[in-house]
């Protein structure tokens, strides 16, 4: 349940997407830092992640980790939002015989998985094509 006991503090992030903006600076951090490594700065705000992106490096995952196996093959890949933050998601509903390098994006709230025999339902955010 360690899995579990993460997952319940990160829920800001996975159902909001938000993210700490260091009021210092104005540098973006997700997750949400204490100290800001631009300007060492302690104060932040709490601001919303851009939904849209491009995919900036991906690849494709054909022997899952446990928890994963019947998604098997699937793309995780660096998407860079529109407001220049970085992350790293699974990317679905495509062709994964045609994702490339500069695929615009965008982020949905989907199952992410399901911990172990417990049966917690996981949620957060992968990325979908845009059409």
């Amino acid at each position: 349940m360690i899995g579990s006991a993460r997952y319940w503090r990160e829920i800001p992030q996975r159902y909001r997407y938000e993210a700490g903006k260091c009021t210092g600076c104005d540098k973006i951090f997700f997750p949400p830092r204490n100290v800001c490594s631009k300007c060492r700065g302690q104060e932040f705000e709490t601001v919303t992640l851009a939904k849209n992106g491009e995919v900036e490096a991906f690849t494709i995952i054909r022997v899952a980790p446990s928890g994963f196996q019947d998604e098997s093959p699937y793309a995780v890949g660096v998407i860079r939002l529109e407001d220049g933050v970085k992350v790293t998601a699974q990317i679905t509903d495509c062709d994964l015989e045609k994702l490339a390098i500069g695929d615009q994006v965008s982020r949905e709230f989907r199952l992410v998985q399901q911990d172990g025999e417990s049966g917690i339902l996981c949620y957060g955010y992968k990325f979908v094509p845009r059409g």
